[in-house]
């Protein structure tokens, strides 16, 4: 296999705090020992629950806040200690398209403007050259010229984010980190971004590490998915692999989340224990999970379990991995997960249906 695009080994961001009444501060393990890669023109998607870690390690890839320890590499190249010059000609080929796109666009810069600064920034092309490859990127993203002299205010959330994602493009990057491109916004465009994205990563070779939390897009969008949880990573997998044979009980609690088409369904396995889900503020002994784990046993309580291979490309850090009862997937399952699992299929259906 070739070189992966991006390689992180032993990821840790550890953050410091301080509550209102407290002498000491505490530590906030938010990534905690991380490791994958990413291949040219694969999707990789990192899931889990708020708080797990993934915009963290999403940031700390693209060098938007410092790791504690660790190593990051991209294209072959060490950026971890990189200094802020060497890493500049590198930020051409990493980008990102954020969460929010009512938060991440300047309210004070019209759209050109907002797609002309990084080419002003990295010194790239006259003003002509700049203005054909806004009009180009607008073209890409579903929008017109005529929108480029508007202010970011009078858009739509969906067209906000395609100016996002227009504006990730426009230094032709190899690497985009998605950070829940859709979750900000209606269920109605959420299908048109995340197809938008696919058409683009096909048209334009791009690889994308993608955040997400809803099962529904990352089926549609993956290629493999990493699960995290508290800062680790308990099971990395292809995506059909992880959806129908998942082999770690989170995964498992994640999947039976997704809504069931027949509301009255009772659980199929076994429910989750009754506790409150941990902090990385204040991490259990053992496995981080065991607290929850309905298979947990004393081993899990006193030994963390490290990430081992469960089947082909599939690596699961679970003591019980080879004890868990038979996986029977739920019928339909990543596409019950209401209407924008709908909107997929119906908005792939008709782009299908187009001539030509």
């Amino acid at each position: 296999m070739s070189e992966p695009l991006l390689a992180v080994e032993g990821l840790v961001k550890h953050f410091g705090s301080r509550g209102l009444f407290q002498r000491s501060r505490a530590t906030v393990r938010a990534v905690d020992g991380v490791s994958f890669s990413v291949q040219r023109g694969e999707t990789l998607a990192l899931v889990g629950e708020s708080g797990s870690g993934k915009s963290t390690t999403a940031r700390l890839v693209l060098r938007l806040i410092e790791a504690s320890e660790g190593r990051i590499r991209f294209q072959g190249t060490d950026i971890t200690a990189a200094s802020q010059r060497s890493l500049r000609p590198l930020r051409q080929r990493m980008q990102m398209v954020f969460q929010d796109p009512f938060a991440s666009l300047d309210p004070r810069l019209t759209v050109r403007q907002t797609l002309e600064e990084p080419l002003i920034v990295h010194g790239i092309g006259n003003a002509a050259e700049r203005r054909a490859r806004v009009d180009e990127l607008l073209g890409l993203v579903g929008l017109g010229q005529h929108h480029a002299d508007r202010y970011t205010h009078a858009f739509s959330g969906g067209q906000r984010q395609r100016v996002g994602i227009a504006r990730a493009l426009m230094l032709k990057p190899d690497l985009v980190v998605c950070d829940e491109p859709v979750s900000a916004l209606d269920v109605s465009i959420q299908a048109q971004v995340v197809n938008l994205l696919k058409d683009l990563q096909e048209q334009l070779g791009l690889t994308y590490l993608f955040i997400a939390h809803d099962l529904a897009v990352v089926k549609h969008m993956a290629d493999r998915v990493a699960v995290m949880y508290l800062g680790k990573l308990v099971e990395l997998a292809p995506r059909d692999a992880l959806f129908s044979n998942p082999r770690h009980p989170y995964t498992r609690m994640l999947l039976d989340a997704i809504p069931r088409p027949q509301p009255g369904q009772p659980p199929r396995h076994q429910p989750m224990v009754a506790a409150e889900a941990g902090s990385p503020a204040s991490l259990p002994t053992g496995c981080r999970f065991h607290p929850r784990c309905p298979f947990a046993v004393e081993r899990c309580r006193v030994e963390e379990p490290m990430l081992d291979e469960a089947g082909p490309g599939q690596v699961v850090a679970c003591h019980r991995k080879h004890e868990l009862p038979e996986w029977t997937p739920l019928a339909q399952a990543p596409q019950a997960n209401g209407v924008t699992a709908m909107r997929l299929a119906l908005y792939a259906a008709r782009k299908n249906a187009r001539p030509g």
